[in-house]
């Protein structure tokens, strides 16, 4: 049975002038994850990535296969979905008055309303690209990497946090609206492992980080 490993990137630089580039903890997490799956027999017939730099970052820990970059997997935007779902003034490169940094939680607290908005207005939202297309769009890639796998193989997908909580989501049959509660828990460097059988893909464990508490708990991250 085909294997699809679904990678976190590792951190981002939040707050930052940038966002899309790996933390030096973040650099850190994509070694550990790369590492772990190599040890535990996860040799990747395939490696693909996003083509945001923080995917792009994490994927070249997977060295002794080139990365090949794809755009469905790219995340959501963030900022997009703010500007028209909320009116906070944030966006995920920090806040416009560099004197009023915001945390993680405060910013999690602004985001989930504006995403939750955006699914439910489905193709009515005024985003660059609506739920329905950046939802369809990862499940579209999926679809096309499973039908190239052979038996035995596995691909490692480094992606996004969104990304991974829409396919689990539609995998698993739920409700648009759990994508919020998915997406707020996965780990940075987390996998979540699909396999490819006779009933179709399926889900068989999500957001795995053990191989990051088995070397520090503080590698736990979630942005």
């Amino acid at each position: 049975m085909p294997t699809v490993l679904l990678v976190r990137h590792g951190q981002a630089s939040f707050g930052a002038e940038d966002y899309d580039v790996l933390s030096p903890l973040g650099v850190r997490q994509a070694e550990i994850v790369a590492a772990s799956l190599a040890e535990r027999g996860y040799g990747p017939n395939r490696v693909i990535s996003g083509s945001m730099r923080r995917q792009r970052e994490t994927a070249a820990a997977f060295g002794a296969v080139p990365a090949e970059v794809d755009r469905r997997w790219d995340e959501y935007d963030a900022d997009d979905v703010l500007a028209h779902h909320s009116d906070s003034g944030q966006r995920l490169e920090g806040p416009r008055d560099a004197k009023a940094p915001i945390s993680n939680r405060n910013f999690q607290a602004i985001l989930e309303p504006a995403l939750e908005q955006w699914i439910a207005l489905a193709e009515q939202s005024s985003t660059v690209q609506t739920w329905p297309q950046f939802s369809g769009t990862g499940a579209a890639a999926l679809a096309e990497l499973v039908a190239a796998l052979e038996s035995g193989q596995t691909a490692v997908v480094v992606t996004s946090g969104g990304a991974i909580a829409a396919l689990v989501g539609a995998l698993l049959g739920a409700p648009a609206e759990i994508f919020s509660a998915l997406n707020r828990v996965l780990v940075n460097a987390g996998v979540t492992k699909l396999v490819v059988g006779s009933t179709g893909t399926n889900v068989v464990s999500v957001n795995d980080h053990s191989h990051l508490e088995m070397v520090d708990r503080a590698l736990v991250t979630y942005r």
